[in-house]
């Protein structure tokens, strides 16, 4: 049977594997000739620092990407251009039908999309996109009353009765590649553009600790799945491998999700009592809920998702300018604070646990708007994206969806010695503590004078002073949040 297209094009973005890849299947399904391409966005990568660990990850996931493409038969075509220039040229030079991608559901990239697919369209070229990077999207998952959530619990459960309902597996089931891959094309002359071409540092330095591309993602879900058991214990405690560390596998697509989930459920449906896992599915059922808000409020990641919450007076001038440093700097004088943002600024990664206590500080100890945060987090996360990180920061500030409730204010103090109780976490990344007992390091400016002088320490000097006071902090967030009382 004669396939629908002559040729197409598939346009890799944050989904760089050649397996269980929705727009590649039906691409291949769909063409006789199908060509692959790679966009190094100079519109996305303009406003990077020369050194930026995400796009060493990239760099090398892509690299392998293509490696595995020319095992299949293909060619991986990778360009340094503006997406939305590049795209329509490329397609019209290879003179294809079809343009396939997976879609993209943040405002820009939905924008960049309806601009290819116009510039496509005036050469009767049809952009064609798929889901891909979420298990149910947009209005798959609605309320009774046809209404998207805006509470989790209850978006969690009809997730899952919709996963259930058809057996478990359905919604997950992978897209076999491999069994069509004849339909791959080459293209002469493909070669991968080094970061120093496109102004980034190329050097060991700027690389992340995980593992990239596909082969790092399936190293680091095979060593997760021995101890996913112990997950839903281990998870909250920054000085313990607890975490799965596939988070910026998840946001480049080195990893499929319908994988992951598919893990999840095996891994429940195969123990007794396995509640790990169902901890587990439960954070990739939230990355999913992020992503249907962020369709269907657009507006968050601009304004808060409760409209009342932008009447917040938040801190301004050079005092507010003075603290919001020091936070980014780890150095407000809160050891668990201080050592969360070293570690985020040093590697790029920051453990769930400590992203709350570090939102929740910035905006309810020092008063300063949540967007400060977010847009710091933005450029310094290995992971970040947009609906996660937006909807991480909004539940910190209590004015985003299923927020908590304003009066709940982190104590950064009874944090550390809950999650990091010996301190091991803190004397990794603030080794000028490190002579401090596992009592003593969580508040060292409460010590005497001469514990502090045993230890090496002078306030001020070795070790800042803390740059709020935590209960007078506390009254002044309940008269801030005073104005959307009336909405709890």
């Amino acid at each position: 049977m004669q396939k629908p297209f002559l040729r197409s094009l598939v346009w890799f973005r944050r989904d760089l594997r050649s397996f269980d890849h929705a727009a590649l299947y039906h691409a291949l399904k769909q063409s006789e000739q199908v060509y692959c391409v790679f966009i190094f966005d100079k519109s996305i990568l303009q406003d990077l620092p020369a050194i930026d660990r995400r796009v060493a990850f990239i760099h090398d996931s892509v690299s392998e990407l293509a490696a595995e493409l020319e095992k299949m038969g293909g060619t991986l075509i990778v360009r340094h251009a503006h997406a939305e220039q590049e795209i329509p040229r490329l397609a019209a030079e290879l003179q294809v039908q079809a343009v396939f991608a997976n879609h993209d559901y943040e405002p820009q990239a939905i924008q960049r999309d309806a601009d290819v697919g116009k510039n496509l369209a005036s050469f009767n070229c049809a952009l064609k996109t798929y889901k891909d990077q979420v298990v149910f999207e947009k209005e798959e998952v609605l309320s009774l009353a046809g209404t998207p959530f805006s509470v989790f619990t209850p978006y969690k459960n009809a997730w899952l009765k919709k996963m259930y309902a058809e057996g478990g597996d359905f919604y997950c089931r992978s897209y076999p590649i491999e069994s069509h891959a004849g339909s791959l094309a080459t293209y002469t002359n493909a070669t991968i553009p080094a970061l120093s071409d496109m102004g980034f540092t190329d050097s060991a330095e700027p690389r992340m600790a995980v593992p990239a591309g596909m082969s790092g993602g399936a190293k680091l879900l095979e060593d997760f799945l021995l101890r996913i058991h112990q997950y839903d214990v281990t998870r909250d405690f920054p000085a313990v491998k607890g975490p799965s560390y596939l988070s910026v596998h998840l946001r480049f697509g080195t990893v499929s999700i319908r994988h992951l989930v598919r893990e999840a459920l095996h891994s429940i449906r195969t123990e007794t009592v396995n509640p790990g896992a169902q901890v587990w599915l439960s954070e990739l059922i939230w990355r999913d809920f992020y992503f249907m808000i962020l369709h269907h409020h657009p507006h968050v990641a601009e304004r808060a998702f409760k409209p009342d919450y932008d009447a917040i007076k938040w801190e301004s001038g050079a005092r507010a300018e003075q603290m919001f440093d020091a936070w980014c700097q780890g150095k407000t004088g809160y050891p668990l604070v201080d050592a969360a943002m070293c570690q985020l600024n040093q590697t790029g990664y920051m453990h769930n646990r400590l992203r709350m206590v570090t939102a929740c500080f910035l905006i309810k100890d020092l008063g300063i708007d949540w967007r400060w945060g977010e847009r710091y987090f933005a450029l310094h996360l290995n992971d970040f994206d947009l609906s996660a990180n937006n909807g991480g920061w909004q539940w910190a500030a209590s004015s985003g969806c299923d927020a908590q409730p304003y009066f709940r204010i982190f104590n950064p103090i009874t944090q550390s010695e809950k999650f990091d109780a010996d301190g091991k976490f803190i004397r990794r990344y603030l080794p000028q503590l490190g002579k401090l007992d596992h009592k003593q390091i969580h508040a060292p400016w409460k010590l005497t004078p001469m514990t502090l002088k045993m230890a090496g320490i002078t306030l001020g000097v070795d070790y800042p002073a803390p740059v709020v006071e935590h209960d007078a902090a506390r009254k002044e967030t309940l008269a801030r949040y005073a104005v959307v009382k009336k909405v709890q």
